[in-house]
């Protein structure tokens, strides 16, 4: 699991996150609402599990926003209060699951790994995802921030080859096999102009930008750090 756990207590996060370590798993941490919330955007996390009362910014609040640009993600929320109205309020929130502290770290680990094996079975393998960035490969539908992107054929192609191969430098004439299907002209400028293309409906509006240009060699699609 990739997980974001966002506590402002020093010590109880410290504990969440060196219990999840010696699971194998990759966590993040952040202490308060603001730097939660950006860390959320920043990177595709299995799991979020989010204090209610953070500085900054609200554990509800996080997950109203994880829920709306990133319905892929789990959401468990931790919180003192333990009140049948509290739980109603994490749940319309968007909440998958609500842990009441004090707890144990092996409560903790099982609902975690329920949450995530659960959004896995929903999802599949069928899901291309960088930062807000998505691909539905099934519905072909591209979404960024929870907004919908509308492709042509061609531009749809090129995105799912980037983010196949995120991280890792693509040639055009890889482009030109892989999306084209077609030996590459060295006197068109055609893979250019729909890179441009992408980036003016990818790119533009958002941030971070993802899509980049590595001067003599390529594209790669990736956060940029």
């Amino acid at each position: 699991m990739t997980i974001l756990l966002v506590e402002d207590e020093a010590r109880l996060a410290s504990f969440i996150q060196k219990g999840f370590e010696n699971e194998g798993h990759e966590i993040d941490v952040a202490y308060d609402g603001q730097a939660g919330w950006s860390m959320a955007q920043q990177r595709a996390y299995d799991l979020a599990i989010l204090d209610v009362n953070l500085p900054y910014l609200s554990g509800l609040e996080i997950c109203r926003r994880i829920r709306a640009d990133y319905p892929n993600m789990a959401v468990l929320l931790l919180t003192a209060l333990d009140s049948l109205d509290d739980k109603v309020l994490g749940f319309e929130a968007g909440a998958d699951d609500y842990l009441a502290k004090p707890f144990a770290f092996k409560e903790l680990l099982l609902r975690a790994r329920a949450l995530t094996q659960r959004r896995a079975a929903l999802q599949g393998q069928r899901l291309l995802r960088l930062a807000d960035l998505q691909l539905d490969l099934d519905a072909k539908i591209v979404t960024r921030a929870g907004q919908r992107i509308d492709l042509t054929t061609r531009e749809y192609s090129l995105l799912e080859h980037l983010l196949l191969n995120q991280g890792r430098i693509v040639s055009r004439v890889d482009i030109a096999e892989r999306v084209w299907e077609l030996n590459f002209d060295t006197n068109t400028n055609i893979i250019d102009v729909y890179v441009s293309y992408l980036r003016k409906k990818v790119d533009r509006d958002f941030t971070p930008k993802l899509i980049h240009t590595v001067v003599g060699m390529g594209y790669v699609l990736r956060i940029n750090e």
